[in-house]
């Protein structure tokens, strides 16, 4: 008889019982696999449960993880579920402030860490702050308690709590709350977003329908844990029995595709870039026949479509070039791939259709942190997919769009407000039960949304014309030579861009025709470099209304990247930060347009 799954925690009888595996999650450790067997992830998980019930935490208390991606994270997280205790899992990439903020207002009590160096920037803020019980580590840390310790009191304390923990799972209804989770946002202080577990539950189950991959196929985890986005997948590839092997280091991820041989994983349009542009370099270090070939082979990707059928002629062509090339791409990122989930941000359709030509689809979906998060989403499984889309709303989800463009859902996965902010809540949640995104958006073939951009970085030109930045830096991100964008010009008479190039390119654009250069200073300012990025900019201004054509550009020498700020966590651009870096450019371009 198959197992409900009603809250986080009944995936622990489900995957055991169901689908038995000795790899259920598996990590690295000093250059080595390791792996859980389900058998072992629900006692391990059962003796977290115990060991924090016998250090006196109870239902509705706070305990906080910090660290890079790890299956002991799991067992720290179906222990809480099980107990009642609420989850605040926070990125390992924020300042000090942000943590202390967070700590304190979620009243934590206690704290585990991934490794030393988190724990060193945890620890004095934990020690500040009254309500914080103990500081746990998930890796040997000097000076740090070892959660270990939790799993070891958990064990001896089976006999005496373990009734007591079953009564408690009994008790844990479908509306409590299961996490809290802060988003950074791109301004003020973080919102702590209430989750319960039927939010949770409900969003995971519905899209752990949209393809038939489970018990016989394995995952690789790279995005935070911390984010319900790869949270919430990770949920449903435990929901699937598929086997879950987790990477700490981005650096890792080429290695871990290649030992792992997955056949899925969740990524991000950054991540999915750099595959493409993998594919390019590839490319361009061919000679001859071979590299015509091969861009032969990357050009008759333009033709993807998916549920498409191909003229004979074209058939046969994307026979020979999947013989030649398209395998190689396959066999580069572990030779089983099925699918590569995509969301956070919007996906270039050439790389969806590169993706999908050489047979690894491509599933671009949709949501935010205050839905569970996944309100839309491509589904193979109905085959139900369009490129430049984020695909069909979810099962259990209803969306429509407001006049101005908004788009607004209800649905089960919709949170249960902002944490100690009901004036906050009631900002996003209307009188009726809608939930207001931010995004703007439309419904193509009345069916598949498209999201075409944030409603609050909508500005107006002093001529009153309105301006979509994030539709623009799109086109503007097709160049290969654009890594990154800001469109800008709230009140003045144009719109402009400060632009981040793609310098691993732009450097083998240089070699090919002989620019010289001393360092990425020097070579953002050379004439023929700003000419050819000005030609890429002039090809999607011909797209463009006359008011939203992009007059001025100033290239930058740095790379724009969560560590230096100018991008999320969640690798969205954080305007507010980008444009006080360089307002000195942005007052030279319309100081320009003012004399």
């Amino acid at each position: 008889m198959a197992i409900t799954v009603t809250r986080t925690f009944d995936i622990l009888d489900r995957y055991n019982q169901e689908f038995p595996r000795k790899d259920a999650l598996g990590g690295k450790k000093d250059g080595t696999w390791y792996t859980f067997s389900t058998e072992e992830y629900v006692e391990k998980s059962h003796q977290f449960a115990l060991g924090i019930m016998a250090l006196g935490l109870k239902k509705g208390d706070k305990i906080a993880t910090v660290t890079a991606n790890r299956p002991e994270w799991n067992f720290a997280d179906m222990g809480m579920a099980m107990t009642g205790v609420v989850h605040v899992p926070i990125y390992p990439t924020i300042g000090e402030d942000e943590y202390r903020y967070i700590l304190h207002h979620a009243e934590v009590k206690m704290v585990i860490v991934g490794d030393q160096k988190l724990f060193e920037k945890i620890n004095p803020i934990a020690e500040m702050l009254m309500d914080i019980k103990g500081v746990y580590a998930f890796e040997d840390v000097k000076g740090a308690k070892n959660y270990e310790e939790i799993l070891a009191l958990g064990a001896s304390k089976k006999a005496e709590l373990m009734d007591k923990l079953e009564a408690i799972k009994n008790s844990i209804q479908p509306d409590d709350l299961a996490t809290l989770i802060y988003t950074s946002g791109t301004t003020g202080v973080p919102k702590g977003v209430m989750l319960t577990q039927n939010n949770l539950v409900s969003n995971f189950v519905a899209h752990s329908k949209m393809h038939n991959l489970g018990k016989d196929h394995r995952v690789i985890s790279f995005l935070p844990l911390c984010h319900v986005y790869e949270r919430s997948v990770n949920y449903h590839f435990q929901y699937k029995g598929m086997g879950i092997y987790y990477v700490g280091n981005l650096n890792q991820i080429v290695a871990a595709i290649k030992e792992i041989k997955p056949h899925m994983f969740n990524s991000v349009p950054r991540l999915l870039e750099k595959v493409h542009d993998g594919f390019v370099t590839k490319g361009k270090e061919l000679k001859g026949i071979k590299k015509s070939l091969y861009f032969w082979a990357l050009d008759l990707t333009k033709h993807f479509e998916y549920n498409k059928k191909y003229s004979p002629l074209l058939s046969l062509k994307i026979k020979i070039a999947d013989k030649l090339i398209y395998s190689k791409w396959r066999a580069a990122l572990g030779g089983n791939i099925v699918y590569v989930v995509s969301g956070g941000a919007a996906l270039q359709p050439r790389i969806a259709r590169v993706l999908g030509m050489a047979k690894m689809l491509n599933l671009e979906g949709y949501g935010l942190t205050e839905t569970s998060p996944v309100i839309a989403v491509n589904n193979p499984a109905k085959g139900e997919l369009k490129i430049g889309t984020v695909g069909p709303i979810l099962e259990g989800y209803e969306v429509k769009i407001a006049e101005d463009g908004e788009i607004l859902c209800k649905g089960s996965g919709v949170m249960k407000g902002y944490y100690k902010a009901p004036d906050l809540t009631s900002e996003v949640i209307d009188a009726d039960g809608w939930f207001h995104t931010g995004d703007i958006g439309v419904l193509e073939d009345g069916k598949y949304l498209k999201i075409t951009d944030r409603k609050k970085e909508i500005f107006k030109l002093s001529g009153g014309k309105y301006i979509a930045p994030q539709m623009i830096e799109n086109k503007l991100k097709v160049s290969d030579l654009i890594e990154q964008v800001m469109v800008i010009g709230a009140n003045e008479k144009f719109a402009s861009a400060l632009i981040s190039p793609n310098f691993p390119l732009l450097h083998d654009w240089c070699a090919e025709h002989k620019v010289h250069y001393e360092n990425n200073i020097e070579l953002i300012q050379l004439p023929e470099v700003i000419e050819q990025i000005q030609k890429e900019v002039n090809l999607v201004n011909k797209m463009l209304g006359s008011h939203e054509q992009i007059s001025r550009i100033r290239l930058v020498c740095e790379e724009w990247t969560p560590a230096t700020g100018e991008l999320s966590p969640t690798l969205k651009l954080r305007r507010s930060i980008v444009a006080a870096k360089y307002q000195h450019l942005i007052d030279d371009i319309y100081s320009v347009g003012k004399n």
